[in-house]
């Protein structure tokens, strides 16, 4: 990413001063350490002070550390700024970080304990039925994103911080929401089996292919906030650009949700050898006893 003498990112009209706030986001960086201390101050020295509370394992600590990480990498970064200002494939790449990688690694790193105090009350319950409940989970997210790259939703969006943010937080919401019946931390709400989370994971990618697809084959570029970029930015052509970001979206959805449905499969395989464990036990005790008799 070059900068000229004055210190801007040159494509006028899309770059701000590229100065360290901008770059960097050091309140953002402040805002993630202070969670980042909080969870693990909630895991250790707090957490005879939680309900049924249990040791968290390094792993889930990881987890939900690189979660912290992706976010800051993805809204925080210089990609972040590079994404909206110049590069519709890193634009897609940081929303793969941000919404396809981050949010398993959020689930997967926290502890049922440690949120369940949140859905105690019958209005989050009733909440909580709605908002996990898999066929709304299936189509929210999808519609969302497809909604996001329709050409003239997404230039408005561009064009107005404000809208965009609002935006932003519904689509980090709603991928969530997706995620959440196939990592769901609390088993109260864990409402399908995991061969139904496979179906689950395989429709969701199904879905997702249209608005890829329309970027990938696109024959002219499709956004007006990328349509000037300079080549010399992009290291290629704009429409190229665009095409990437298509194959980049489609790619590492690939990746998160091949992923996910090993994860599944290996999950519910290891459920059905312990079942079946069980039961070849409770015969073999059922045998001794009928033998004894």
């Amino acid at each position: 990413m070059n900068t000229d003498p004055t210190g801007t990112l040159g494509h006028s009209g899309h770059g701000g001063v590229a100065d360290f706030a901008s770059l960097w986001s050091p309140g953002l960086v402040l805002v993630l350490i202070v969670v980042g201390w909080l969870y693990g101050a909630a895991i250790h020295r707090h957490r005879h002070r939680f309900a049924e509370s249990a040791p968290v394992s390094l792993k889930k600590q990881f987890y939900f550390y690189t979660g912290l990480f992706l976010f800051y990498v993805a809204e925080g970064s210089p990609l972040y700024y590079y994404a909206h200002h110049y590069s519709f494939s890193a634009h897609m790449f940081q929303q793969s970080v941000l919404y396809l990688i981050m949010p398993p690694l959020f689930l997967l790193g926290t502890p049922g304990w440690l949120i369940r105090p949140l859905f105690k009350g019958k209005a989050a319950q009733m909440f909580m039925k709605i908002w996990t409940a898999p066929m709304c989970s299936l189509f929210v997210f999808n519609l969302v994103f497809s909604f996001y790259h329709i050409p003239m939703i997404m230039d408005t969006l561009m064009a107005n911080p404000l809208l965009h943010e609002v935006y932003n937080t519904i689509f980090l919401i709603a991928a969530f929401q997706m995620w959440f019946p196939v990592f769901c931390p609390l088993p109260e709400f864990n409402k399908i089996s995991e061969l139904w989370k496979m179906a689950y994971i395989f429709i969701n990618g199904i879905l997702l292919t249209p608005a890829c697809a329309l970027i990938i084959f696109a024959g002219k570029p499709l956004y007006a906030n990328y349509m000037d970029v300079p080549e010399s930015y992009l290291f290629m052509s704009v429409l190229n650009d665009q095409q990437l970001g298509g194959v980049i979206m489609k790619i590492v959805q690939e990746i998160v949700y091949g992923a996910a449905l090993a994860y599944t499969f290996f999950r519910w395989y290891r459920m059905e050898r312990k079942k079946d464990e069980e039961e070849e036990l409770e015969y073999a005790h059922s045998q001794i006893n009928a033998n004894r008799a």
